[in-house]
């Protein structure tokens, strides 16, 4: 009897013992039932922007802040309203967004930069002889037909003593833009070094030239592009989750430039329907642009926001002048 009455004693002592351990394992996060989702929305399809994120999501490091992130692409009204409204948590925006969503009281705020500088080019084939900004009179621009184009290479022309009276514009949309400048409906066009440029020269065996924009500083502004931001209602009542959401995406990009071939398969594994060979020559490429040389991966500087701020206002693209400190923020960076 003592014999049997001491194996029930056992076995309830390893069943609680068993629940104790069970117990603490979900305080700790490691039920998967415990884990907030939280959602994310991009601006574009997948790519190498994204490329930080994607490996902090496969590597688990979300998960570790008891975070179950979900990936959304974006809205057809973009990422700002959505984002204003509090339907998603996250969302990667651009700084030529922002300013003008804050002046209409949306209440977003940038909380990282993915790139510190503007990785943006103007690009022509090599045998139209753009190689300066005072080339481009006489030339024809193909894009989107946004005010911020034209301000922008109207000033780029002038500082460069042009007349940018004489620079046509045709609006050609999301096209392959090597083809429509071989077929002559175009001289240049807006690119990112990082995607575009790379894929022209090394995919598509072309001879470009480029004016990058951040060589021209002393013309037009630097800015942020593209940024991480939320809504200002979860960053109130919930900074803890903004707070891991960065401790997580940070360790996704520190990866992402240390190791950017392996960043590269995590984000073809995701998103196999992407290029692997621009993918990876991507990669490498922004691995050493996620951050400058011995600072905090997504850090942004108040003379960059009040630069552009100030560059929108003198152009005529925003009415109003805005307060940028109230934009962005640094304090939830790891």
């Amino acid at each position: 009897m003592i014999t049997n009455y001491l194996k029930v004693i056992t076995i309830r002592l390893v069943a609680v013992v068993t629940l104790i351990i069970v117990s603490i394992g979900c305080m700790n996060g490691n039920d998967s039932n415990e884990l907030r989702t939280t959602t994310l929305m991009l601006d574009w399809t997948p790519n190498t922007n994204h490329a930080g994120i994607y490996v902090a999501l496969d590597q688990g490091w979300y998960k570790e802040m008891g975070i179950d992130l979900q990936i959304i692409e974006p809205a057809a009204a973009g990422v700002e309203p959505v984002l204003g409204q509090g339907k998603v948590d996250f969302g990667i925006s651009y700084a030529e967004y922002m300013i003008p969503a804050r002046l209409a009281e949306i209440p977003i705020t940038s909380i990282a930069t993915i790139l510190p500088h503007n990785d943006s080019s103007l690009m022509s084939l090599s045998s139209t002889g753009i190689e300066n900004p005072k080339d481009l009179v006489g030339k024809t621009y193909g894009g989107w037909g946004g005010p911020l184009e034209k301000s922008l290479i109207d000033t780029l022309v002038t500082c460069a003593g042009g007349d940018p009276n004489k620079v046509k514009y045709v609006e050609v949309g999301n096209i392959d833009y090597v083809p429509g400048m071989q077929q002559g409906r175009f001289d240049f066009v807006w690119v990112f070094e990082g995607w575009d440029v790379i894929r022209a020269k090394s995919m598509d065996g072309v001879e470009i030239k480029t004016l990058k924009f951040i060589d021209y500083t002393n013309c037009i502004p630097d800015w942020y592009t593209p940024l991480i931001a939320s809504n200002d209602k979860l960053i109130s009542e919930n900074p803890d989750l903004i707070t891991s959401f960065l401790d997580a995406t940070n360790r996704g990009y520190e990866y992402a430039m240390s190791n950017p071939d392996e960043a590269a398969t995590i984000l073809l594994k995701s998103v196999p329907e992407l290029d692997e060979q621009l993918v990876r020559k991507s990669t490498l490429y922004l691995a050493t642009r996620y951050k400058d040389e011995n600072s905090q991966w997504g850090y942004q500087e108040l003379d960059i926001w009040e630069g552009f701020e100030s560059f929108l206002l003198q152009s005529g693209i925003t009415e109003n002048s805005l307060e940028v400190e109230n934009v962005y923020s640094n304090e939830f960076l790891p």
